[in-house]
């Protein structure tokens, strides 16, 4: 495959035999285009994210580095110091409120680790819960779509909490009710969810409260505006 010419790299002369030696000008040079993305994709960190050691410059314009960091052998998104700090947090406040990025694939390293310590999981999700102390705490209706056609039937169901917690084994440390899209609840169903660690103490709450540029969370009890009085 013959190599294309880049016609506006072609210095103008005046006399067409002399041999030019300028370097071409055009942003479309293959050339220039080889070792712009060459170094881009080193300092963009494509190589792992880190480089601990020495970046120089070879004879041919190439960027290249010396040394070897730790993003070469381990992800930069498996790098997670604060791994322990959750643990600690979620043995505390016992209700949390989480911001994921939007992408999302973090919180299932997070959810991960709470599965290693014997926790067991409880995957609901807010839009369509209904009220959260009487679908996790109480005996509540459910109403299948009857399309018209047939009777409306109500049909009872025990309290979700309360039915995985009687199914936990021994050696569970606790149930972990993990709520997805908690961000459209009102104030007064996240100060329950907030409370419910007090009613029931084998259970930790875990709520998506919204988006953030990374992981992070805050204690539950903040965000539905409670008090350390007002939770006791």
């Amino acid at each position: 495959m013959a190599a294309t010419t880049c016609f506006k790299c072609i210095p103008v002369s005046a006399n067409p035999r002399q041999k030019q030696n300028h370097p071409p000008r055009h942003k479309y040079c293959n050339t220039n285009i080889v070792k712009r993305v060459k170094r881009d994709i080193l300092l963009m960190g494509m190589r792992g994210g880190y480089c601990n050691g020495k970046v120089t410059t070879t004879r041919s314009g190439l960027v290249t580095c010396s040394g070897r960091g730790i993003g070469d052998f381990i992800g930069g998104d498996l790098l997670r110091p604060d791994l322990g700090r959750w643990l600690s947090d979620i043995e505390e406040h016992k209700a949390l409120a989480i911001y994921s990025p939007h992408e999302g694939g973090y919180e299932g390293r997070y959810l991960n680790r709470l599965k290693y310590q014997g926790y067991y999981f409880l995957d609901l999700t807010a839009r369509g819960l209904g009220d959260p102390e009487t679908t996790l705490t109480k005996i509540h209706p459910v109403c299948p779509a009857h399309l018209g056609k047939q009777p409306i039937a109500r049909w009872y169901f025990p309290p979700e909490v309360d039915y995985r917690l009687d199914a936990l084994p021994p050696y569970a440390k606790g149930l972990v009710v993990w709520i997805i899209e908690a961000k459209v609840l009102s104030k007064s169903e996240l100060q329950f969810l907030a409370l419910l660690p007090t009613l029931r103490p084998k259970v930790r709450v875990v709520a998506e409260c919204g988006n953030w540029r990374k992981f992070m969370w805050k204690p539950l009890k903040e965000i539905a505006g409670l008090t350390a009085d007002e939770g006791a």
